[in-house]
């Protein structure tokens, strides 16, 4: 996905209260948040079965990806899914068009309004850098 700015967004569980504020928020703000996934991919991540996280993608009509972390692999790496746990933590991650972690938000407060005005603000800097590793 190097060229495009990639929004990682961990979260606890899919069908939860938390989860699913989360989640409408970006539906309800994905053409405005992440322009319509024309230049922001959002990949949203939960230690959930595939299939859980397509019923409820298909329920909700959630027009970006989830991706399933049953096998506990990328939680890890991105220090989401601290040892012992079942679920991840609530964190999302800006990744510039380069591939490196523009901005974190750790933890991402989904019930505040505020959350989803800084992270259109890190995605709004991630479009404006315009470096790629060629040239560097």
């Amino acid at each position: 996905l190097r060229g495009r700015i990639v929004v990682l967004a961990f979260f606890p569980r899919a069908r939860t209260s938390g989860c699913t504020i989360q989640m409408k928020a970006y539906r309800d703000q994905y053409a405005t948040l992440f322009g319509g996934g024309k230049d922001v991919t959002l990949l949203a991540i939960s230690t959930d079965s595939a299939a859980a996280l397509a019923s409820w993608a298909i329920d909700e009509k959630f027009p970006f990806t989830f991706l399933s972390d049953a096998g506990k692999v990328a939680g890890p790496l991105y220090a989401t899914l601290p040892e012992g746990r079942s679920a991840e933590s609530r964190v999302a991650f800006v990744i510039g068009k380069d591939g490196r972690i523009a901005k974190v938000f750790r933890p991402f407060r989904e019930v505040d309004a505020t959350a989803y005005t800084e992270l259109a603000a890190a995605i709004t800097t991630a479009r404006a850098t315009t470096s790629t590793p060629s040239s560097r």
